[in-house]
């Protein structure tokens, strides 16, 4: 059949079926459609927030105008205690998942305090069963709180499946402790060993430059050594020993009975003696004074606080700690001393609760000197420093203070190394902890260029260069001798300002800075005696002195904290992701606990490998502080081990 004979007439490329509505005309109804959709969903975003916010409103007034009535004040430490908590997520509260909490230290101390003179509580109860730890300092604190309250003849009894370093540092000062008898406690020191991947960097051909000041400053290690230096594991050994010492000292005093020696020396000795059974070891030992689970150690509350007779067993009258730190808010009368709070790495930019942004801290004191009638400040340092850049920026910051005339006192938490040091430089007078971590007086930057891992691949690199810095740094091409030296000079030169602000404001001679300094981490103690630490205080100590020097009662005065207000969202998910429940927590046996601390090097690890992908700055940051601290210390670290293991079906 030939075409002219087809039984089917053709169409032209220009036909146009007339019952066919027009494209322009479907991509207007699409269009439409979608816009109408959008609308729809931000319609029930919006409801959702505002029923949220509204229920969120509604249980605040609720639970704050509920009266308190008598029973056992609850302080359920699930998760690690620090100076600011980060800002919870608020989709991430919406949608129920959850993650480790975060206390503040001051709210803690003060539930803890207040307690002890309040007739309504007839006994604190520790929780430790799903500790997260905190820094030796901030231990230390909360520790002499309990004390405090055991020494007015208040009961306090501790319970947990197992204890370790950091929990079992706080249950000392218990007038009774419980463990469950398929758990027990055992004890591990502070130490352990630091993940190095110059071997790893190496077969990847990842070039790896480092510039840096300090014959200590160990941060840069890991990418450059395939084993710790001397040098870095001297200074570590000097101070975990020190740390060390001052947590045995510290347990042998709150609990003479506790024969923790052995235990220390030669566990698998003392768990074989008791046949494995390492919480009758414990109780024999004078660890604890009590095995039982749940139930019992609620029967033995119950005998002190009260229960319902109409609720299951092993229930008992219960203070929740929300509601009494709540009913139990900061003084606001007298003089205003201003808190500017410097907690978590420092980093440039703007950030939120929990991360010392340059920019926000910046932002909060200047709006504080304008706005609030500040009679004195104190500065609160818990950061192991981060960007030279961002640490300046809030110095700065803190001398418009003593512009105004106004004293400043630096009050140092766990850790204030590093670029936390750096920023405390503007201090009439600093305190800290004898188990603070300071000084490590040293700047470093790195860069890696990939152009031997291209190469693997038979990938190379070539250009036009108009300088000996055109395309500088060269993270495909590599670095040119003539950029790594003006890197190393400048990297000199910070080290160099870093002394003089230090030798200026500690009245020493730039010799003798650079001698104590290197990057050298030191304890508090000793800190003191070489002249980096005025005096030995916590935070209310400072303030006290803030208001003395600036001629102040300090019975008359109050902590004005200079920090960024959370804002309605923030307030909600912060709301949702409280611990007002009575869903009991559940931390394993000694060994899962152990294994769970264990867990924390590995995220560690891989932030270790984003940091080095993502360093673009002149870093002042102390590698030793990140193991001594809160077990969950890096949230986007173990959110970044998470998702790994997730993503290979772990």
């Amino acid at each position: 059949m030939t075409d002219s004979a087809a039984p089917y007439p053709t169409r032209s490329a220009s036909y146009v079926d007339p019952t066919r509505p027009p494209r322009r005309k479907w991509r207007l109804v699409r269009g439409a459609w979608k816009l109408l959709v959008a609308i729809k969903d931000g319609l029930v975003l919006i409801a959702m927030l505002l029923f949220f916010g509204l229920l969120f409103a509604a249980l605040n007034a609720r639970s704050g105008t509920k009266a308190i009535k008598d029973g056992a004040l609850v302080l359920q430490l699930n998760g690690s205690i620090v100076e600011q908590p980060e800002e919870p997520a608020t989709i991430a509260s919406l949608s129920g998942s959850s993650r480790p909490r975060q206390f503040r230290l001051r709210d803690v101390v003060r539930a803890i305090d207040t307690a002890r003179t309040d007739g309504r509580v007839k006994a604190l109860v520790l929780d430790l069963d799903s500790f997260g730890g905190a820094y030796p300092a901030a231990l230390g604190e909360i520790g002499d709180a309990l004390a405090r309250v055991r020494a007015a003849k208040k009961p306090v009894l501790a319970y947990a499946t197992a204890y370790t370093d950091g929990s079992y540092r706080l249950a000392a000062n218990a007038s009774e402790i419980w463990v469950n008898p398929l758990g027990g406690t055992l004890f591990l020191g502070p130490g352990g060993n630091q993940l190095y991947y110059k071997g790893l960097i190496d077969k990847l051909g990842v070039n790896t430059h480092v510039y840096r000041v300090g014959r200590y400053k160990s941060f840069v290690e890991p990418y450059t050594r395939t084993a710790q230096s001397d040098d870095a594991k001297a200074a570590s050994q000097a101070l975990y020993g020190t740390l060390f010492a001052q947590w045995k000292e510290a347990v042998a005093k709150a609990r003479p009975q506790a024969q923790i020696a052995e235990l220390l020396n030669a566990p698998e000795k003392v768990v074989l003696a008791a046949n494995g059974n390492l919480a009758e070891s414990n109780m024999h030992s004078g660890l604890v004074d009590k095995l039982g689970d749940r139930t019992a150690f609620g029967r033995r509350v119950a005998e002190l606080a009260g229960s319902d007779t109409s609720k299951p067993a092993g229930n008992f009258n219960t203070i929740k700690y929300d509601a009494w730190v709540r009913a139990h808010p900061l003084p606001t009368a007298g003089d205003a001393i201003g808190v500017l709070t410097i907690a978590g790495d420092i980093v440039d930019g703007d950030g939120g609760a929990g991360s010392a942004a340059g920019n926000t801290i910046e932002k909060a004191m200047l709006t504080g000197l304008a706005k609030k009638n500040l009679k004195a400040l104190v500065v609160r340092v818990d950061s192991p420093g981060g960007s030279v850049l961002a640490s300046e920026q809030i110095r700065l910051a803190i001398l418009e203070a003593k512009k105004k005339g106004l004293p400043v006192v630096v009050s140092m938490g766990g850790v204030a190394a590093s670029g936390g040091y750096w920023v405390s430089t503007p201090a009439d007078a600093i305190f800290a902890e004898p188990g603070t971590i300071t000084g490590s007086i040293g700047i470093f930057g790195i860069i890696p260029s990939f152009e031997a891992t291209l190469a693997k691949i038979g990938v190379t690199t070539d250009g036009v260069k108009t300088t000996a810095l055109s395309g500088q740094p060269d993270v495909v091409g590599g670095t040119t001798p003539t950029f790594d030296t003006i890197m190393q000079a400048g990297i000199e030169n910070g080290y160099r300002q870093f002394i003089a602000r230090v030798a200026a404001s500690r009245k020493m001679t730039p010799a003798r800075v650079d001698a104590i300094g290197q990057g050298r981490v030191w304890d508090g103690g000793t800190a003191r005696q070489i002249g980096l630490v005025d005096r030995f205080g916590t935070l209310k100590d400072a303030i006290a002195d803030a208001a003395h020097r600036a001629k102040l009662d300090p019975t008359k005065v109050h902590a004005e904290y200079l920090e960024k207000e959370p804002g309605f969202l923030a307030k909600i998910a912060e709301g949702l992701s409280s611990d007002d429940d009575d869903d009991a927590t559940t931390g394993g046996d000694a060994f899962a606990r152990i294994a769970a601390d264990r867990r924390q090097v590995l995220a560690r690890a891989l932030g270790d490998m984003k940091r080095l992908a993502s360093a673009g700055s002149v870093q002042a940051r102390c590698l030793e502080c990140g193991g001594i601290g809160p077990a969950a210390g890096d949230i986007d670290d173990t959110k970044l081990l998470d998702f790994v293991l997730a993503r290979i079906g772990l």
